[in-house]
Parts: structure tokens; sequence; C-alpha cells
């Protein structure tokens, strides 16, 4: 069992995460809720972020949930200043929410570029558009974005995914320029291939064992790993962070 860190900074944060139902984001938002935060977060998934909420029901601050599909993103900005008025405002916004469904180049139509640019880019642009004027009030907060590794491996069958989520980068870069004056750090993660029950829909055992071998370390990472990161994004301690990405994927190269 690991002993994770505690960061008093956190406890009372309010904190915005899209995505939150399963895999990343749920560990994601278990992170900050054990943190003594106060966490909004979106899903799609009905039945799965019910079910996580109960089971945080009777924590010191049990998370609020709201069903919103974020490629709606006049739907998504409205829910977001909603949560947020709920929850007395925004000092963290973690943008998790993305599909890496796989495609070739020839199933590609103009239609389906647009809805997966929505699914993996635009909402985090809008996201920090709403968070931002709570952030200034309260002084500053931390805009943390979920990237990934495939762009920089080049894995196959993953072109928009991986066209989206290099922009993740360049947003990431551009906001923290633009708003670090205002005491708001952005950042990003990097995950590498992490096991979630989605994950495994593209694994064979043999597959797992591949990507394992590539890793310098042994094991398979866990969402709970990709939420340190956030946590530590989000805290005090990293007050100095910002403009960068943050990679947690074994090394796997």
């Amino acid at each position: 069992m690991v002993n994770r860190a505690h960061y008093p900074s956190l406890a009372g944060k309010r904190v915005v995460v899209s995505g939150g139902a399963s895999g990343i984001g749920e560990g994601i938002v278990e992170g900050f809720v054990a943190q003594g935060a106060a966490v909004a977060f979106v899903d799609v998934q009905q039945a799965e972020s019910e079910a996580l909420v109960a089971r945080h029901a009777n924590a010191e601050v049990p998370p609020i949930f709201r069903h919103c599909d974020i490629t709606d993103v006049e739907g998504y900005m409205a829910t977001l200043q909603e949560m947020i008025a709920e929850i007395g405002g925004c000092d963290v916004l973690v943008n998790n929410a993305a599909s890496d469904d796989r495609h070739s180049l020839d199933e590609v139509t103009p239609a389906y570029w647009d809805d997966r640019m929505a699914v993996n880019l635009k909402h985090q642009f809008f996201a920090a558009k709403i968070a931002v004027p709570e952030m200034k009030k309260a002084g500053g907060g931390s805009i943390v974005n979920l990237g990934s590794i495939s762009w920089h491996l080049g894995l196959p069958d993953l072109a928009i995914y991986q066209t989206a989520k290099a922009a993740i980068e360049g947003l990431t870069r551009s906001l923290a320029r633009e708003l670090g004056r205002d005491n708001i750090r952005v950042n990003s993660i990097l995950p590498g291939n992490v096991q979630t029950p989605r994950q495994m829909r593209w694994y064979t055992p043999e597959g797992e064992a591949e990507i394992v071998a590539a890793q310098c370390l042994d094991g398979r990472i866990q969402p709970v790993d990709i939420a340190a990161m956030a946590l530590f994004l989000a805290s005090d301690d990293a007050r100095f962070c910002t403009a960068h990405n943050y990679w947690v994927d074994a090394g796997w190269r």
C-alpha cells in the first residue's frame, strides 16, 4: 500500500473536473475529495457518476455531479457556471474528458473530425474561459489539462486524437503566458498507458506485456498515479510550476 501525500492547501478548494465518472477522471475526483476539496464533476455516464457520488456521501465535502455532454459547448459552459455557483467558485479546473477511439484515415469524415476535436480539445478552452474569471476573483488558481504520450510515440490509428492532444500542449503554454500575472498556473499531465476498463478494451495480455516491456519501470500505471500528479499541480507546493508538461508514463519510449 502506497502512502499518499496530503496537501493542506487543497482543503476547501473548489475543484471542477470533466469526465469524472470513471478511469483517470474517477481517480482525480476521489483524490481531491480525500484532500477535503469541494469537487464538482461532469460526465455522460449517469450510473457510474451516481455510484461515485454515493461512495463518497460521507466525505468531509461530498462531490456533486451533473450529467453533461461536453461536445455541446454552450450547454457545457452553462453547466459549469451552475456548478461553480453551487460550490462557491473555482480554484482548480481539471480538463480530463477525452475519447481515444481508434480510426483509420479512410474512415475520417469532416463531421467525425469536428466531433473528435469537440471531445478532445475544444471543451478544454471553453471550460478555462468560464473558470478563469472565478480564479481571478480568488486571487489565483490552477488549470490542469490532460494530454497524452500517444502523439509523442506516434501510435497508429489515432491521428485525430493525437492531433488534439498535441494541440493541448500548445494551449497550455499559451494560457500559462496569458494568465500568469493573475497568479493562474496552467500545466499539462501526459499519462502513459493507464490501466482502466476502457483501455483494457484495446489490449490483449500480450499487448499489455509489450507496453510494460517498453517502459523503464515494471507494472501498470493506475488512475491514482495520474491523480497524484494532478493533486500536486493544484496545490501550493507547485506554486512556481506552470507552462509545462508533467509525464506519468513509467518511462515509456
